[in-house]
């Protein structure tokens, strides 16, 4: 699995490491980890609406921060849980720009059996961080 919840890192919140041998599998494993902390099988998601999300941030880290805050905006405003199964990444002048077609449904708590309800990602202990195999995230969500 290309992310992993930890235990003992954060009491109330939810913890989790996400990696990718590139950049752009780092963001997906995260988003993925995100999604998955709110509902407990990400296949009883049907890719029934798109969303397109696009972010723009100077630093790679801040960017990881907004996209993912992205999913939770979608899940609180319009109740829909998403996936996200490519990004596309390009540096520009002054940082960087993300561009993803999320695909989802509306929350139906008769399908979807809900874990917990993401309020927020932190910017306590967020990382991302290059490694020898690829990319490393470690995000705290608020619950």
């Amino acid at each position: 699995m290309p992310y992993e919840y930890l235990e003992d890192v954060a009491i109330a919140d939810i913890a989790f490491r996400a990696r990718g041998r590139t950049l752009e599998e780092a963001f997906t494993a995260a988003a993925d980890a995100v999604t998955n902390a709110m509902v407990e099988k990400l296949d009883s998601l049907e890719p029934r609406e798109t969303r397109a999300i696009e972010v723009e941030a100077e630093a790679l880290d801040l960017l990881l921060f907004q996209f993912l805050q992205e999913l939770i905006f979608y899940k609180d405003a319009e109740q829909l849980l998403l996936r996200v199964p490519q990004v596309q990444i390009e540096e520009r002048p002054g940082g960087y720009r993300l561009r993803a077609q999320a695909q989802g449904e509306r929350l139906d708590p008769a399908k979807h059996h809900l874990r917990v309800d993401v309020k927020a990602v932190t910017l306590h202990r967020f990382s991302l961080e290059s490694t020898p195999g690829g990319w490393d995230a470690f995000v705290i969500l608020d619950i």
